[in-house]
Formats: structure tokens, C-alpha cells, sequence
């Protein structure tokens, strides 16, 4: 997976609409935090050097982190970071990286094929115009530690609201525009069913139902930097899109319709560019058309049924596993990564890969996956991206 050096990268190159670049950044785990920082940060203007990026190209960085109440003030204050002035989208979560570090990073930039201007409409919402289209990203949303007899349903609807009114200042709404959402949970096993409800509810009230469509999303172990709050997310919306360039990835001999077991996301979301399609796969784990759990108990086998899901789920959108950008991969218990992460290497040696401890929403699913995959698309109607 290429991190030999510490880094891996991807990149789609399309013929209208610029670059996209994919970067996933590992340490060892010596040293303290200041030290891994800095480490971190050299690996990552690395990557940037082999390809060719200026700094002021990042759109988003997602810092993952083993113990965020103690690290987060000091990557606020790194370069890592950055906030809230440099115009890129920055999430910090507590899932700790599985090499035994104290944080690796993911990136993603874009470049050429039009400039990009920026707004900031809040620390937490960077708006980002390209082409003419506006994108928003949402990051660390959440109660902001002031809900401390809080519950996961009152929190979810507070991280949705603040990005249905955000959606709704730029003529936008959550329905029509958000394409993909991370939600992470303070304690999986014990304030997921809150989320699950309260995000039901309120997806009904905004026209989100089985008969109209969801949104790509992961439900997932995390946590934000504040002590009480045990809900957080991040979230991407485009808020120029045509109904046209919207479709939804499904294989139901493979996976069932999520709404078949009571809960609100899509499978995937596939985005369509006139030199591009972005494919947005959700959380993905070990489950059979009919909704149960394969394999309980073997993290391998548990890991080739989610990579086959991916794979047909891909398949529906004209995509493969070979069109994949980079995976995350979720993993309940540390203790399996030395051979899940020797195995991903030898299977994809080429794709960025980053590995975090993050209990999945049924105690027996071992591992989850997501990506994002990017296919070109030719298609003169649709928009650039």
C-alpha cells in the first residue's frame, strides 16, 4: 500500500474538470505527539512533492487521533491543522490508528481544471466553488460539549440541524444536496440506536424516505474533542446538483435495502461529471441479501464478504474495485490488524489504505469498509466538475 514510505497516494486525471488526489499518511510509533506531528507533516509535503501539489490545493484533511481530548488542542495548532484561515476542511476524530501511533492523516486535493475560491460561512462549513458549482464541507459537528445530560437522538438532531440550516442559507437543502455524512458515536454499542431514530425522524420531515432516497453514510465508533458529546460528523454536499447527475448503488442479490433492518442510508451514491463519475461507497461489512451477519467470529473472511459488497455495489455503477481512490477500513478489535493489514497489502498494494480501531454498529460485524472510487465518464450535457 505504498507506505513504505510512510505515504500513499491516488489520483484521477479527468479531461475537463482537473485533478483529484487521494493521500493517506502513516507513522511509526515511537516518539511523542510532537514528534509524530512533525513526522506527519513531513510525510505529507512528501506526498504532496511526488505529485506536483502546492499546499493550497488541499480541499479536506481528516485527522485521526488514539486519545483526542489530549491531542486535539496541539493539532489545532500544527500545521496539520491549520484553522480556520488556510480554506481547507478539517475533521479531527478519536479513532485511534491501528500501527500503534498516536494519529495518521488523510487528504484530499484537487487541482487544475478551473481555480478554486473559497468562503468560509463558519469554523465548521467551508464552502468551495469550482466551475461555477458550490461544494460544502462540514466538519466537527456536534453538540460542543454544552449537552451534558445529552442523548445520541438530541445530539443527532442538533449535528443535522446546524447542516439543514446551513444547506438552506445557500438555497440548498439536505434532500436534494448532501451527498455523503460520517457519524461517529461515542460508544457504538450503547448510542447507536439513538442515532438510528432520531436521524429516521428527522430524515422524514425532510423528505428522506424507502420511497424517495437516502444518503451515503457511515455509522461508526468515534469521538470529537469535547468530553460530553457523544455525537459527532462530518458531512459533503453539492449544492449545484441536476437530478440527472444523481444515481444510487445497489445489488440486491448481494446486500438488502438498509430500510429492510429500520435504518436511513444508501448503499452508495454515484455522482456524474461530464469527464467523471464519483462513486461514494458507504459502510460496508459482512452482510448477506437478506441482512444477517456472514461469518461471525473470522475477521479475513468477515473482510473478503465486505470487499465483495463494495465490488457489486461498484459493479452497479460501471465501477470496480480497481476504480477505487483509497479505502478506510473499521476494525472492532486491534488485535486483528497485523493480519488484516498484511493481507490488504499483498491485495492492494497500489491503493492507499488506512487502518482505525472503530466498533461497528452490530457487535458481531469485526470490519467495515468505505471509499470513494472515481471512473470517467463522458457525457457532454452534464456539468464539469
Amino acid at each position: 500500500m505504498q507506505l513504505e514510505r510512510g505515504f500513499a497516494t491516488r489520483s484521477f486525471h479527468g479531461t475537463k474538470g482537473g485533478s483529484e488526489h487521494f493521500i493517506a499518511v502513516t507513522v511509526p510509533s515511537a516518539g511523542d505527539l510532537r514528534s509524530q506531528i512533525d513526522l506527519v507533516a513531513e510525510r505529507y509535503a512528501a506526498a504532496r512533492r511526488s505529485l506536483g501539489l502546492a499546499p493550497d490545493t488541499a480541499v479536506f484533511r481528516r485527522i485521526f487521533l488514539s486519545d483526542v481530548l489530549n491531542q486535539a488542542t496541539m493539532v489545532r495548532n500544527s500545521p496539520l491543522a491549520g484553522e480556520p484561515g488556510d480554506g481547507v476542511a478539517i475533521s479531527i476524530v478519536q479513532q485511534p490508528p491501528l500501527t500503534g501511533a498516536k494519529l495518521a492523516l488523510f487528504a484530499y486535493h484537487i487541482e487544475g481544471g478551473g481555480p478554486l475560491v473559497r468562503r468560509r460561512l463558519s469554523p465548521r462549513h467551508l464552502l468551495v466553488g469550482k466551475n461555477g458549482r458550490r461544494h460544502l464541507w462540514s466538519t466537527r459537528l456536534c453538540a460542543d460539549d454544552h449537552d451534558k445530560d445529552g442523548s445520541s437522538a438530541a445530539q443527532t438532531r442538533s449535528v443535522f440541524v446546524d447542516l439543514i440550516k446551513t444547506l438552506e442559507g445557500q438555497g440548498a437543502n439536505l434532500r436534494d444536496h448532501c451527498v455523503r455524512t460520517w457519524i461517529y458515536l461515542k460508544d457504538v454499542d450503547v448510542f447507536y440506536q439513538g442515532m438510528v431514530d432520531s436521524r429516521r425522524e428527522l430524515f422524514a420531515k425532510q423528505g428522506l424516505t424507502a420511497n424517495s432516497h437516502f444518503i451515503a453514510s457511515t455509522g461508526i465508533e468515534g469521538a470529537c474533542a469535547h468530553r460530553f458529546d457523544l455525537v459527532a460528523m462530518d458531512a459533503y454536499s453539492a449544492l449545484d446538483l441536476a437530478p440527472e447527475q444523481i444515481s444510487y448503488l445497489n445489488d440486491f442479490d448481494h446486500l438488502c435495502p438498509t430500510a429492510n433492518y429500520n435504518v436511513t442510508f444508501e448503499r452508495g451514491t454515484r455522482i456524474a461529471y461530464a469527464d467523471r463519475a464519483q462513486l461514494f461507497i458507504s459502510g460496508t461489512a459482512s452482510i448477506d441479501e437478506a441482512g444477517s451477519v456472514l461469518f461471525p467470529g473470522d475477521v479475513l473472511r468477515q473482510l473478503d464478504r465486505a470487499l465483495d459488497n463494495v465490488e457489486a455495489l461498484l459493479q452497479s455503477g460501471a465501477a470496480t474495485l480497481a476504480d477505487m481512490m483509497y479505502l478506510l477500513v473499521y476494525l472492532r478489535d486491534p488485535t486483528d490488524f497485523a493480519r488484516l493489514g498484511g493481507y490488504l497489502a499483498e491485495r492492494y498494494p497500489q491503493l492507499p489504505c488506512l487502518i482505525v480501531q472503530g466498533a461497528v454498529c452490530r457487535p458481531d460485524w469485526l470490519v467495515e469498509i468505505e471509499g470513494v472510487a472515481v471512473t470517467p465518464n463522458d457525457d457532454p450535457a452534464l456539468p464539469a466538475f
